[in-house]
């Protein structure tokens, strides 16, 4: 079904719930409003009414007025996965989105799937999304080709963009500059924190606007910010205000534009008829130590599977529907929004399936209401099922995992180290262990074998009915020729140094590594395994110390590898990122090595680490340059 025709079905479907929602406009009440406010890396305890130290009134409200989750999960430990999760109700591996998207990736959320807005729309509502998007920058990903009818706001994260941690702009950067879209068109690049730190208040201003003018008829307003994303930055009317730094100022910021919407709609006339949801996409970033946000008592933060990763803030207010005060402690997920905004505006349920259950009887505190699932799923790693709750208990499935303990947190907006983990088959009672520590595996074999049977069958269900992501197609893969290396001896240069290209080096343990040439390329590609190692002999090599440059490419989305270089008994460690073509080559500076004793020597390169667990790099050529 093309996106038209699926549109054209949903709104045939619409005018039969239409018939059931309209008659309430004769009456008191019309067909209820939404407003949906996700906030970006927010942690668990990143408000008063759940432990910050600095005030939060507004969200306080929203807490005092309606109902605060205390066991609401993302759908994922990072931004786009969690986003398309929540949007569409389903687990991100069911509709293809896995990873978190680059600004030159050519894949969004299929216009195929039924969003919230593409929901609502056929009942009459006027759709909005102001703030952050990130499922998709190209035109046909960007909301509004996705059941919205306004957009503006960046297209994804407001870290992508060709400045450096310290505010200043990089002459060359892998990101393009960051634009600030309205429809589907940029209308302004934001350059600066100055600009970041406006962010809020324009988000909001455009969202109090749609208020007033769609106040005549129902309407959904999504509103993702920016903020608390790194780097954070605040307007001049609230920085320094917290008195607990630029974090505190930064969520104090938000707090008021929940005041914002709250203001607007009772302005009105529509706050007794709004549903407002106030939540966030993942954990904090915590490598970013005081830019950061707190779990409170939670382990583990943004990127890995442990509940600081995905447990979060949520807080809902509808009067006269769900009782002021309550505090909700069954379980719950992102993926439950659609269907129980489905179920209270009367909209049928996507053709397609979903993962989420409507969770009004939980909002409404109604006697007994349970979680509606019979587990709750983990994913992160490129899709990968780490986890699984059910009840009470959460069981890990083996899994390496981002770990920020034991690791000096960075300050000040530039982030600290991150190690790797690694957890096996671990049982945890969150009842009595919300830290995730005490691993009851061995004392519960019963629970774990029924955790992991349930969770395998779920996950296979998802795999098996997975749907793809959309597609943009590309420029047409540039020709190459595979040929075989020439291993040959590299002497050193006039000026002292080695310069080692990718077609005279020796290929160990390939596994699928090959050389190849193309216009403008000239590597050893299709490096996907640790074991594969690259080496030269290097020619009466002088006793020195030499700094270790390694040109690669690594077309996006891929990011994060790692690789050493050996030079004799000298061990020196670099990193690769995503650059924009395999022939956009950079260098990354794997630092200074020391030869104690001249002589011929072997320089082998290793990969210690997959970008997202498929390659190392792209290799082009390494570089000795003595250093004097």
């Amino acid at each position: 079904m093309t996106g038209s025709s699926r549109r054209a079905f949903l709104a045939q479907l619409g005018g039969t719930a239409l018939a059931v929602a309209l008659p309430m406009r004769g009456q008191e009440r019309r067909p209820p409003n939404v407003v949906l406010i996700y906030t970006d890396d927010q942690g668990y305890a990143d408000a008063a009414c759940y432990g910050a130290a600095y005030p939060t009134p507004n969200l306080d409200r929203l807490a005092r007025e309606g109902v605060r989750f205390t066991d609401y999960y993302s759908p994922y430990a990072s931004c786009s996965p969690s986003r398309a999760g929540m949007l569409t109700g389903c687990y991100p591996p069911r509709v293809g989105m896995n990873h978190v998207l680059g600004p030159l990736e050519r894949i969004g959320l299929n216009p195929e799937e039924t969003t919230i807005a593409d929901l609502l729309k056929p009942l009459g509502y006027a759709t909005a999304c102001v703030g952050k998007w990130h499922v998709g920058h190209l035109p046909e990903f960007l909301p509004t080709k996705q059941g919205f009818d306004e957009y503006f706001g960046l297209p994804y994260s407001n870290d992508m963009w060709p400045v450096g941690y310290d505010g200043v702009s990089k002459a060359k950067s892998q990101y393009p500059p960051l634009p600030l879209i309205e429809g589907d068109k940029p209308i302004e690049i934001i350059d600066s924190l100055a600009k970041q730190g406006e962010l809020t208040t324009r988000y909001t201003e455009r969202a109090v606007d749609f208020i007033r003018r769609n106040a005549q008829r129902p309407f959904f307003l999504y509103l993702p910010h920016s903020m608390v994303h790194v780097p954070i930055a605040v307007s001049s009317k609230f920085k320094g205000k917290s008195g607990q730094g630029l974090f505190a100022d930064v969520v104090m910021e938000l707090d008021w534009s929940v005041g914002e919407i709250l203001r607007v709609l009772a302005e009105t006339g529509q706050d007794r008829n709004t549903l407002v949801v106030y939540t966030s996409d993942n954990g904090p970033w915590l490598c970013f130590g005081n830019h950061a946000g707190s779990v409170g008592p939670l382990r583990g933060g943004k990127g890995n599977t442990f509940d600081g990763g995905q447990r979060e803030i949520c807080l809902m207010r509808w009067p006269d529907q769900i009782p002021a005060g309550q505090v909700q402690r069954e379980p719950a997920s992102a993926i439950d929004l659609l269907p129980t905004i489905a179920e209270i505006t009367g909209a049928p349920l996507p053709r397609q399936p979903i993962d989420g259950k409507s969770i009004l009887p939980l909002m409404r505190g109604e006697a007994g209401a349970k979680c509606p699932h019979e587990g709750l799923l983990f994913y992160y790693g490129n899709g990968r099922l780490e986890a699984i709750r059910s009840g009470r208990w959460k069981l890990h499935f083996p899994h390496d995992y981002r770990q920020y303990e034991g690791f000096e947190p960075g300050k000040d907006g530039f982030p600290g180290k991150v190690g790797k983990g690694h957890i096996e088959w671990e049982l945890f009672d969150l009842e009595a262990d919300v830290a995730e520590r005490r691993n009851l595996a061995p004392e519960q074999p019963e629970v774990v074998q029924r955790l992991r049977e349930l969770g395998e069958r779920m996950d296979a269900d998802i795999q098996q009915n997975k749907r793809p992501v959309g597609k943009v197609p590309g420029p047409a893969p540039e020709p190459v020729t595979v040929k075989p290396t020439v291993p040959t001896p590299i002497a050193a240069a006039g000026d002292g140094q080695y310069l080692c290209p990718a077609r005279l080096a020796r290929i160990d343990e390939g596994k699928g590594a090959r050389y190849v040439e193309g216009v403008g390329r000239q590597n050893i590609g299709n490096w996907h395994a640790l074991e594969t190692a690259v080496s030269w002999q290097l020619l009466a090599v002088p006793a020195g110390r030499y700094r270790v440059l390694v040109r690669y490419s690594l077309a996006a989305p891929l990011d994060g590898g790692e690789f050493q270089v050996r030079l004799g008994d000298a061990v020196a460690h670099g990193k690769t990122k995503g650059t924009q073509g395999w022939t956009d080559y950079q260098d990354s500076d794997a630092g200074v090595v020391a030869v104690a004793q001249a002589g011929d020597i072997t320089l082998t390169v290793q990969g210690t680490k997959l970008a997202q667990d498929r390659c190392v790099m792209n290799l082009h050529s390494v570089r000795l340059v003595p250093v004097r």
